[in-house]
């Protein structure tokens, strides 16, 4: 009786947590761009599942077809599962995150890709099992249970592992509270491995049948829901530390921003600030150019000028000389102090004269 209220919590319990698991993992694996970070719950799930597939194939057997719990191939069929269970809690174990160094068991998964751990641990475990099972199958004065020994290192190494894992990342997430849980759960797993191996008929010689029968029970019963509880809590306040990350990740980037942002203001202030001083002395070198540059003509130079515009094209210096009442030297005089200030020189300079006349307007200076 007791075994098949195990076999029916344990089946009902762990597919329904699965299942609410792989919906979990599929909702997050859309919402992220990478889905390494998430693999763990895939794998806590899977490892849940394979409780649930064990125990639900048992309830078949033993309810349905009226077989026996400890038949050969139940206990087979157990061992199965278990080590399943344990290849899926093995690969979840990398997703556990923190701070401090990694077991040994992480460290050799990450040393392998998931496909080639998978085949690595089916390959040594199938031949280990080959040999226990070719050593036992047709042999009575073996006990069937004979078989879990295959099982019973994976499973204390596991519970190792994942007591290490866990603590470490209770810690890190200020849950030292959770040390006591994990604690139990591994002390579960460990009368759950002892339970296993220990053959009944030499167990039932010092104990009562129905007690024992309670203790493998209840034991399987405990262990499996405080595992789904602690991994329930480690997802809880896994996502709660990511988004609470993602958030100040966010922050953290919009700080940076700014203060980039504020950096390059500053320095298009600054460049700004360079800009307007580059336009005000330039300015002022313009302004001391322009006023060396400035012509300051009598109005004696401006006449001959006006002269030259007006009637230079047509007429020789001697003739505006003539026409201006002056003498031709008193003429050229004006004409070589115009040119000095005007800083004209060469062949072409009564054209030059000319035409800087017409474009000043001294053409209104002429007095002929």
């Amino acid at each position: 009786m007791h075994t098949i209220i195990e076999y029916t919590v344990t089946a009902v319990v762990c597919l329904i947590t699965a299942v609410v698991i792989q919906r979990i993992f599929i909702k997050e694996k859309r919402r992220r761009d990478t889905t390494s970070e998430i693999q763990g719950i895939k794998w806590f799930g899977l490892a849940i599942f394979a409780w649930g597939v064990g125990a639900l194939v048992n309830a078949i057997l033993t309810i349905g077809l009226g077989w026996q719990a400890v038949s050969k191939f139940i206990i087979y069929w157990g061992v199965c599962i278990s080590l399943a269970n344990s290849l899926f809690i093995i690969l979840s174990l990398p997703s556990i995150e923190h701070a401090k160094k990694r077991s040994p068991l992480v460290r050799l998964v990450n040393r392998f890709s998931v496909k080639e751990f998978i085949g690595l641990y089916a390959v040594v475990l199938g031949m280990i099992a080959f040999v226990f099972v070719a050593t036992s199958y047709n042999n009575e004065s073996i006990s069937n249970n004979f078989i879990w020994l295959i099982d019973i290192p994976i499973s204390i190494l596991v519970a190792f592992s994942l007591l290490y894992e866990l603590n470490n990342a209770f810690s890190s997430r200020n849950m030292r509270f959770m040390y006591l849980p994990t604690v139990v759960l591994f002390l579960l797993i460990l009368v759950a491995v002892t339970h296993r191996i220990i053959p009944q008929d030499r167990a039932l010689e010092v104990i009562n049948q129905d007690f024992w029968a309670q203790i493998g029970s209840m034991t399987a019963i405990s262990f499996k829901f405080l595992f789904i509880l602690l991994f329930s809590i480690l997802l809880y306040s896994w996502k709660f530390l990511t988004e609470k990350e993602q958030q100040q990740s966010l922050a953290q980037k919009l700080e940076e921003e700014n203060q980039a942002l504020g950096a390059t203001i500053e320095r298009l202030d600054l460049a700004n600030e360079s800009h307007l001083d580059t336009i005000k002395t330039l300015k002022k070198e313009l302004k001391a150019l322009q006023d060396a540059n400035k012509v300051e003509l009598s109005l004696r130079q401006k006449e001959v000028l006006g002269n030259l515009a007006s009637y230079g094209n047509d007429k020789s210096y001697n003739e505006l000389a003539e026409a201006m009442h002056i003498s031709v030297d008193g003429l050229q005089t004006h004409i070589h102090q115009i040119k000095k200030i005007l800083n004209i020189s060469g062949a072409q300079g009564k054209e030059q004269l000319i035409a800087f006349a017409k474009e000043h307007g001294l053409e209104d200076y002429a007095t002929l």
